[in-house]
């Protein structure tokens, strides 16, 4: 069998309805899966970072690699741990929960300020740089406000649902079907999103063994950010446009 992906799930506040059963928008909009209500405003602030754990080698790491995003994007990160108020950061890492995850947007400000807003589960002195730029790339891509690229309105991924429902059943996720549902099938409402046409190269999108889909479509390890992940991350968090003499 393909080597199967880790996946990285998505996590909510309390009580929020994460997404609902959603269909391509038939406007056909050229925008890549973000959502609206939780991007981060004033565009050109800064969002301070802070590790609450972690190796020191593999925290240096995460913050180069975290860094690619402000190199398009109209946002700064600023990491230490000198802010004051160790509860300040708007974005706390931990490499200590399981998995890979973080919160989605803004959903990081509702957060319980002990808590992480991030978790590096997967990473650590061993683990290969391009592995720990995917990963970190993908998650603070989520940091942003961009959605799994799976669950974009505009994917129309022919999945093998049985396959699917059948890997998750077992370890190390154990998933119910309403999980797999949840985490996979389910795609958010258009109405809540700004998104594209689905791109297969997308940072936000995780490798689909051909296992898991049906007519031979599958999507390999994404590893870097794709030209559509530049172009609209830098649309959504523009800077000025120069003012002419």
């Amino acid at each position: 069998m393909t080597m199967m992906p880790k996946t990285c799930v998505d996590r909510y506040l309390p009580g929020e309805s994460p997404h609902e059963q959603g269909q391509p928008d038939a406007a056909g909009n050229t925008r890549a899966a973000a959502l609206r209500d939780k991007l981060w405003t004033p565009v050109g602030r800064t969002l301070r970072v802070r590790f609450l754990d972690g190796d020191a080698g593999v925290q240096q790491k995460v913050m180069r690699f975290a860094q690619e995003w402000t190199q398009l994007a109209n946002l700064h990160f600023d990491f230490g741990d000198d802010f004051g108020d160790p509860a300040a950061a708007e974005i706390r890492i931990s490499f200590q929960q399981a998995g890979s995850w973080s919160f989605i947007g803004t959903d990081a400000l509702g957060v319980p300020a002990s808590e992480p807003t991030m978790n590096f589960g997967w990473l650590t002195p061993a683990t290969p740089n391009d592995e720990v730029r995917r990963v970190v790339l993908h998650e603070f891509g989520h940091a942003l406000g961009l959605i799994h690229e799976h669950q974009s309105p505009a994917a129309t991924i022919p999945w093998n649902r049985a396959a699917v429902y059948d890997y998750y059943a077992g370890p190390p996720n154990n998933w119910s079907r309403a999980e797999v549902d949840a985490n996979l099938f389910q795609t958010y409402d258009a109405e809540s999103t700004q998104h594209s046409v689905f791109d297969v190269q997308s940072i936000m999108l995780y490798p689909i063994p051909p296992e898991f889909a049906l007519d031979g479509f599958s999507v390999g390890w994404n590893q870097t950010l794709s030209a559509l992940d530049k172009a609209y991350i830098a649309a959504w968090y523009p800077y000025p446009m120069p003012v002419r003499g």
